[in-house]
């Protein structure tokens, strides 16, 4: 007997009918969206928790346009947290190549551009990259 495409679909209802996580309603928590982080990123053990939390802020402006340019207070102010600790996470996204940052002048925000890969020589909590 082969496989085919009926199967396969089957399969996949099946699937889907065993899942453990189930979402219900949209409230308005949800109603704002969700953002999706690279597992990678979220297993580096490179990065601190609050840089990890940066990444995922700038993921959260950036997948409307591609491309994502908030302000460091707009970033600390939806992050809860100080300027200068975004400042410090910014940095740490810098060393760790999750992040490039294109300086746009006197008076403009900057341009975030993220690395949804894992960067050469990062590390995850399993020792891949």
């Amino acid at each position: 007997m082969g496989v085919g495409k009926g199967s396969v679909f089957n399969s996949m209802g099946a699937l889907l009918k065993d899942r453990n996580i189930i979402l219900r309603g949209a409230d308005a928590l949800s109603q704002s969206g969700f953002t999706q982080v690279p597992n990678s990123m979220l297993k580096s053990i490179d990065l601190s928790p609050g840089a990890k939390l940066t990444y995922a802020m700038l993921l959260s402006y950036a997948w409307q346009n591609e491309f994502c340019f908030p302000g460091q207070e707009t970033l600390a102010k939806d992050m809860g947290c100080g300027l200068r600790s975004v400042t410090r996470y910014i940095k740490e996204l810098e060393d760790t190549k999750f992040l490039k940052i294109k300086k746009r002048g006197q008076g403009r925000v900057n341009l975030y551009e993220l690395n949804l890969t894992v960067p050469k020589g990062g590390r995850t909590k399993t020792g891949r990259s």
